[in-house]
């Protein structure tokens, strides 16, 4: 049995690697792989398959540029279908477009959830050259003063029209308050939970 635990015999070999944008959470494509496709995907980080009409490996964008830059592999619970999380370089079809199936990916607010992954770890797994693990270190008090100081600053860039100004105080507000959420020990859930909630109740 190959190392991810994938089930070929039952699939004749291939297997559907569906390839999704890890920041957007948007499908970008379908391909499929063997395990040398594999192997050479998690040697090099740059998503290789296998081409039924080629009959050969193939590295996507490896004669466009547009590479597709691996971050997570893993196998579904019937082990023949495997999801690879990337970051695209580039538009990701032959036509042009930013998928295979002609949608626009352009939204970034999936990255929200990649970024409080790294919040966490850094809460459970404290360094010396993190920020993010010194304002844990220093207690909810600190971490709700840097949430108060920068919505103080965001107020005060909204005044002006300073574009650069005012967006670089908004995700040192945003990113101050996912990292008060994680001291709290609440999930983003669930203040969308009663965001929800009060939408429904109009």
């Amino acid at each position: 049995m190959n190392k991810l635990n994938i089930d070929f015999e039952k699939v004749g070999g291939l297997v559907p690697a569906v390839i999704q944008d890890v920041a957007t959470g948007k499908v970008l494509m379908l391909g499929y792989m063997n395990q040398e496709a594999i192997d050479i995907t998690l040697e090099t980080k740059k998503v290789t398959f296998f081409s039924r009409t080629k009959n050969r490996l193939w590295t996507k964008g490896e004669t466009s540029g547009n590479f597709l830059h691996v971050v997570s592999l893993t196998v579904d619970c019937d082990q023949d279908t495997i999801l690879i999380k990337s970051r695209p370089e580039g538009p990701v079809c032959h036509t042009g477009d930013d998928t295979c199936f002609a949608e626009e990916n352009n939204s970034k607010t999936f990255f929200i959830d990649t970024l409080r992954s790294i919040i966490k770890d850094r809460k459970v797994n404290p360094n010396d050259q993190s920020y993010t693990a010194s304002l844990f270190a220093k207690g909810i008090n600190k971490v709700a003063q840097k949430v108060g100081e920068e919505a103080v600053e965001i107020v005060i860039e909204a005044k002006d029209d300073n574009k650069d100004l005012f967006m670089g105080e908004a995700a040192d507000l945003l990113y101050h308050y996912l990292v008060l959420l994680e001291a709290k020990g609440y999930e983003l859930d669930e203040v969308m939970d009663v965001l929800i909630e009060r939408h429904q109740k109009k």
